[in-house]
């Protein structure tokens, strides 16, 4: 075999023992390709001659090719080893998850943070605001310093003259109103407070 093949001896026969686990050769060729750039052809055949070399063990089963690490090269581990890998990896699952929800609950913040004004913007929006009351408390002194006002009286009368020309009038209340020009509240959008 050449320099790369014999390259791909030993980065299949370190896989598979760090792996531990029966691979196919397709398998094992999808997850070293991007990274090693063996070929499928030479990782049939280095995984051939490794079985043949007795490196690690292959078995058939039908028309496919299982291979996997020699298990007498692992010393045995004994039932209080197990026990304790699998408190470990309890503890680790636990670990994770704390990390994890961690995780999330900065992920919640930062998308808070990030879909709120900073400090520049709410000062503009602040500073928007408080023209924006500047100009409806001028608007108000207006109002409530304008000496022209109606007055109950004047309005009941009002209403009642147009009462009165309203009986003989073709058309509607709201076109007569538009005729001779005169805006209720509801034309301009007044609500009045309730009292």
């Amino acid at each position: 075999m050449s320099k790369k093949d014999n390259g791909g001896l030993t980065v299949i026969f370190a896989y598979l023992n760090e792996k531990n686990r029966p691979y196919s050769a397709q398998d094992v060729f999808n997850n070293l390709q991007k990274q090693h750039g063996l070929g499928k052809t030479a990782v049939v055949k280095a995984m051939e001659q490794l079985a043949l070399e007795g490196k690690i063990k292959e078995k058939t089963y039908g028309k496919q090719k299982i291979y996997f690490a020699d298990q007498a090269q692992f010393a045995e581990v004994s039932e209080a080893d197990l026990k304790a890998i699998d408190s470990r990896i309890s503890d680790l699952s636990t670990q994770v998850q704390a990390i994890s929800q961690g995780c999330r609950q900065l992920d919640a913040e930062l998308k808070e943070l990030n879909s709120s004004l900073t400090t520049e913007e709410m000062m503009s929006e602040i500073q928007e605001l408080e023209e924006g009351c500047s100009g409806y408390r001028e608007r108000l002194e207006k109002i409530n310093s304008a000496t022209n006002h109606v007055t109950p009286e004047q309005k009941e009368m009002a209403s009642d003259m147009m009462g009165s020309i309203l009986e003989g009038y073709p058309k509607t209340k709201k076109q007569f109103l538009e005729e001779v020009g005169v805006e209720t509240d509801e034309d301009c959008k007044v609500t009045l407070p309730s009292t």
